[in-house]
């Protein structure tokens, strides 16, 4: 066994000597939160940057999903994916709301339409899908019910920062879209996330809700938290920014050594999001079919034992957790086979910018010895 151990991921940090031109400005304007300069400038530049409208920046993916949940006053029962983070069911327990898991579509990770309309209710309220991996959810046919059904359609795109459709950001889909810029995430801040909205009264409706609910000095309009992002979190995305584009390129690097060794190896399943994404590479997920000399946990611990810290995301399923399991549904058979079928194959595989080629290779030897047997 080798002792270089190999995360499945390990966050990009910009050139510590361009953070401390922000540090600097930090510790002379003593301006740490409440929507300083830096924050404002980060808001500005994502905007441009992805794309999109409006974006209200915050201290985490999961308070930005537990707020926009409140900005569009939802309430009674959410669909949503069982096949995501937990973050993305907690956020509706948070706000009193039943989260109704809808299976992924055959062949997917991502909530199936057809699935979701057979849910919906008179009690239904909003549509809560994932992209998961940063591969886009079925954006087209989620809109057409939402508007059939007149309820409100809210992305959980963690995954996704800078992913497009046809070089359109899928961030704009939908009512809301919410980012995590955590340490494992493409761009990061440390901590933090965003919602990107298409107007400026939610941007200012989210905006007081993030900071308490104040609109001004003395006056509060609803019940707020606090979410904010500080200022040397935005000023970690300032300096990360300018080298996305570097990190990208990295990453699609690490993709492409993937997909040339594993394409022919039978029992083992690559996915592609298709050629009209932009892809940002943020994950690189593996299913292991019966057709592989081992089960999906024999090769999880043939990795573990490599010291390769390879990750069933997402296993078990947000279903299957004792806080969120409905004995009543588990009784069908049929209920969420797709998700569990994927969630009992899935392996991501390491993917970093730091990642070196020697290393990828070493983890495709795992899989696809190039000489020998296992």
């Amino acid at each position: 066994m080798s002792t270089d151990k190999i995360y499945v991921t390990r966050p990009y940090l910009p050139p510590k000597n361009e953070f401390d031109v922000y540090l600097a400005e930090i510790w002379k304007s003593r301006e740490l939160t409440n929507s300083g300069k830096f924050h404002r400038k980060l808001e500005n530049s994502l905007v441009k940057f992805l794309g999109v409208k409006h974006i209200s920046l915050f201290s985490s993916g999961t308070s930005a999903l537990i707020v926009a949940l409140r900005a569009l006053d939802i309430g009674g029962e959410v669909i949503t994916t069982p096949y995501s983070f937990v973050a993305t069911s907690h956020a509706l327990e948070w706000n009193g709301i039943k989260p109704v898991f809808a299976d992924v579509a055959p062949g997917s990770f991502n909530i199936d339409p057809l699935q979701v309309e057979k849910l919906i209710t008179k009690k239904t309220t909003a549509i809560l899908a994932v992209h998961c991996y940063g591969y886009p959810a079925d954006i087209l046919a989620l809109d057409l019910l939402a508007k059939k059904y007149n309820i409100r359609l809210i992305y959980d795109a963690a995954h996704a920062f800078g992913v497009g459709i046809k070089n359109n950001s899928i961030l704009n889909a939908g009512d809301l879209s919410i980012l995590s810029f955590h340490a494992t995430k493409v761009f990061n801040t440390f901590e933090g996330g965003a919602i990107v909205c298409s107007t400026l009264d939610m941007k200012e409706r989210i905006d007081s809700l993030k900071n308490f609910g104040f609109v001004n000095e003395v006056a509060i309009s609803a019940v707020g938290i606090n979410g904010k992002m500080a200022e040397i979190n935005a000023a970690l995305g300032l300096a990360q920014l300018p080298h996305f584009d570097e990190v990208l390129a990295s990453r699609a690097q690490i993709d492409a050594i993937y997909r040339a060794r594993l394409k022919y190896v039978e029992g083992i399943d690559l996915h592609d999001p298709g050629p009209e994404v932009t892809q940002n590479y943020s994950y690189f997920p593996i299913t292991i079919n019966n057709s592989y000399l081992l089960t999906r946990d024999e090769l999880f611990e043939k990795f573990r034992n490599e010291n390769i810290m390879v990750r069933r995301y997402f296993y078990p399923l947000i279903s299957d957790f004792s806080v969120y399991r409905n004995a009543e549904l588990e009784l069908n058979a049929e209920y969420l086979i797709n998700a569990k079928k994927v969630a009992n194959q899935i392996l991501c595989l390491p993917i970093y910018p730091d990642l070196t080629e020697q290393q990828v290779h070493r983890i495709c030897d795992v899989i696809n010895p190039r000489q020998g047997k296992f």
